[in-house]
């Protein structure tokens, strides 16, 4: 292989052979059972506001990642006490959804790969569209537990992604992710010339908080079990460095700072241990600042820092920008004149930094590995056979291509002949096709259509090549993929669900039925009278009518029985329907309302459609009314034959009330519906009937709604396919 210079004159970049693949490979671990893996995933997609880099180094983070590592290998027990926030939700699951459905999605969660990695470099090979300030051959620095893992190709969106300055090598530049969160803490610390700072803890971050420090005038003693990462931080420019314990480290302090103590503390370390809390306390100055970087206890001794009056602050990840997907995925910057430092322009400070001598990151080199020894490399972590404070994975040097698109031929003739060959019609399954394969599809669809017969599961289509290879090993799809057009190109899938973000519903639909698809999509079908009225003019133009949106609730069982019992009506109906949404975890994609509409836009069609099948009529006028403040809503409905129904949605409600409560009054008879676990119909003075199932059995229809699906594409004749005679 010969080596080149690229663009800018940056050695080391060689001439790449064509390599076409479908698939990359990635380190992954599962949750469940703590295995580590060199997992194949599909080549990702190069979506638009981002681009594609072909990794070249990627950096082992000893303490976070390894945390997660550990995390994996507990006892299922060891992992609930780790996540207490996880177990509260997953009672709160259960008395919503029951314990099955539950059960199945804690369990989807657990037993499924995992990404790792979250800082590395590499070489642009493909810019999608919007993207202006990064050409292909670029090496650039990506950031991000998403974008920037331990994988031969990742999809990076524009703010996680920074240029590399010209002369800084590859490996330096692989620590642009972490480098930002020490920066990002150091920040927060606000130093100034002449200052002294205490850092706890001197593994990865807190030796490059050392430096950090240095670079800005700051006198820094360090703190930490470990003489040789002591001596490391001294020789990096640390005034004094030794063992939380030592007399020592406080006589340093007080030479230092004339008996004063330090004007700030970075709490660097992880573990369980209230030790660093403690003595950030007790070697602090009066009125000195705190701040927490890594994830340690904080049982703050409470009259310690009340009698110095302590500032205690917290460093979020890389900057202004971390988890905020407008930001992160959207690529909305921050302007400049109202946050200086955003997470991008950390990483791209950081850069700078290393470019010009500033900060020295060879030394925390312990080890380079091959890609291909990660796993070995890092069950050598945690063993201890590798003792490290960062650990590079180093790249094979050869190009990664999505292959060629299949050309589908048209007709089939005979071997030989002249003429279309005699066929025979033979019954096979219905093909599908999945896009999308997140929580509800994993949890609410796909395990009802595994075991259904007359089912093929063919493709399923992601936006993330990780979550494809999970749905592929978990479920049997045939293959997974990023390419959507391959898939609605594909002539042997028979029909395509579209279980994604709302955002994506019209436009996703519209193509599959234009390719000729049955599409079952989840609801909502629109967000907009635009898309719906793109979708109508997907069917206009193809002819293809075979859409079905998935409003479960009218296939329930128990509601379905329910409204039999009730029987035919005579006269108008009132219908109450009281839906407990509940409020939302921050950060929940659902709150997106500039992209994703409202909650209630994106389920209130549940309430709607089960309304109007209950009184069997689509609705001729419609009332709403708001409250101020939040995004509970009351929804009147007035039906051909004077029928009114009321939709009550809160999401104020108490955790523990039924989510769904529905009561029909009509002809003097009433049905009334306790959340999928009672129905009752009253006839007179007396209950005609109750039916009832355990909470953990609650059966909201899924699976009567997807068998209808499949029947209706089974008994269409073209379910039959061409066989020689």
């Amino acid at each position: 292989m010969v080596s080149r210079r690229d663009h800018r004159g940056r050695p080391g970049l060689p001439r790449r052979r064509r390599d076409k693949r479908t698939s990359v490979k990635q380190v992954v671990q599962n949750y469940k059972s703590g295995e580590l893996a060199l997992l194949d995933v599909p080549v990702p997609g190069c979506g638009p506001g981002g681009v594609l880099v072909r990794s070249a180094y990627s950096l082992i983070s000893t303490g976070t990642e390894m945390m997660k590592v550990s995390e994996a290998g507990m006892s299922m027990l060891g992992k609930a006490r780790s996540r207490p926030d996880q177990v509260a939700k997953v009672v709160q699951s259960v008395a919503t959804n029951g314990v099955p459905a539950t059960y199945r999605k804690v369990m989807g969660k657990l037993d499924s790969f995992t990404p790792l990695g979250y800082s590395l470099s590499g070489v642009v090979v493909q810019v999608g569209a919007g993207v202006d300030d990064v050409s292909v051959g670029d090496l650039v620095a990506c950031a991000g537990n998403e974008h920037a893992l331990h994988a031969e190709l990742n999809w990076v969106p524009k703010n996680l992604y920074a240029r590399v300055p010209d002369g800084l090598a590859a490996r330096h530049a692989a620590f642009g992710t972490v480098g930002s969160i020490a920066l990002q803490g150091v920040r927060q610390g606000e130093p100034q010339l002449g200052e002294v700072a205490l850092v706890i803890g001197l593994g990865l971050i807190g030796q490059l908080v050392t430096q950090l420090l240095t670079a800005s005038g700051v006198r820094v003693v360090g703190v930490d079990p470990d003489p040789v990462r002591c001596e490391l931080a001294e020789r990096l420019g640390a005034a004094a460095c030794g063992d939380p314990d030592s007399p020592a480290v406080a006589h340093s302090v007080a030479e230092l700072t004339g008996g004063h103590g330090v004007d700030q503390v970075y709490l660097a370390a992880g573990g369980g241990s209230n030790q660093p809390v403690e003595l950030a306390a007790r070697l602090c100055r009066d009125r000195g600042r705190v701040v927490d970087i890594g994830k340690c206890r904080l049982d703050l001794p409470w009259n310690a820092y009340y009698e110095k009056e302590l500032d205690v602050r917290f460093s979020r990840s890389y900057g202004p920008g971390r988890y905020d997907p407008e930001y992160e995925l959207e690529g909305r910057d921050y302007p400049i004149g109202y946050v200086r430092w955003t997470e991008r322009r950390n990483l791209a400070c950081f850069l700078d930094l290393v470019a010009r001598g500033r900060v020295d990151v060879e030394p925390l080199v312990s080890h380079t590995a091959d890609f291909d020894d990660a796993v070995e490399t890092y069950r050598s972590l945690e063993d201890g056979g590798l003792k490290a404070v960062a650990v590079l994975f180093r790249y094979p040097e050869q190009a990664v291509e999505a292959p060629a698109p299949e050309v589908a031929v048209p007709e089939v003739r005979r071997p030989g002949g002249a003429g279309p060959a005699r066929v025979r019609a033979v019954r096979t399954p219905v093909r599908l096709a999945f896009v999308g394969a997140g929580n509800y599809a994993s949890s609410m669809l796909l395990p009802h259509l595994t075991q259904r017969e007359g089912v093929a599961l063919s493709t399923v289509v992601t936006t993330t090549a990780l979550s494809g290879a999970n749905a592929r090993r978990k479920f049997g799809f045939e293959r997974a993929t990023t390419d959507l057009d391959a898939v609605l190109g594909d002539p042997s899938v028979d029909a395509v669900f579209v279980v994604t973000r709302h955002s994506s519903h019209a436009e996703l639909t519209r193509k599959a039925l234009l390719s000729g698809k049955a599409v079952f999509v989840e609801k909502p079908l629109a967000l907009t009278e635009d898309e719906l009225a793109g979708v109508l003019a997907a069917v206009e133009e193809s002819g293809n009518d075979r859409l079905q949106v998935g409003f479960n609730r009218r296939f329930a069982p128990l509601l379905r029985e329910a409204r039999e019992r009730f029987g035919t009506r005579t006269g108008p109906g009132h219908l109450r329907y009281l839906v407990n949404a509940g409020r939302l975890d921050h950060g929940s994609w659902y709150l997106q309302q500039g992209t994703q509409g409202s909650r209630f836009t994106g389920e209130g069609g549940h309430f709607i459609d089960t309304a109007s099948w209950l009184l069997g009529a689509d609705p001729v006028s419609v009332y709403a009314l708001t409250t101020p403040g939040n995004e509970d809503l009351q929804v009147v409905l007035r039906y051909p034959d004077g029928s009114t129904a009321t939709i009550g949605y809160v999401t104020t409600g108490p955790a523990g009330f039924p989510k769904e409560t529905l009561d029909l009054v009509a002809d003097g008879r009433a049905l009334r519906l306790d959340d999928f676990v009672r129905a009752t119909v009253y006839d007179g003075r007396r209950r005609q009937w109750v039916g009832s199932r355990l909470p953990k059995a609650r059966d909201k229809g899924q699976s009567a709604e997807l068998a209808a699906f499949v029947k209706a594409g089974a008994d269409r004749a073209d379910r039959c396919r061409c066989r020689w005679n």
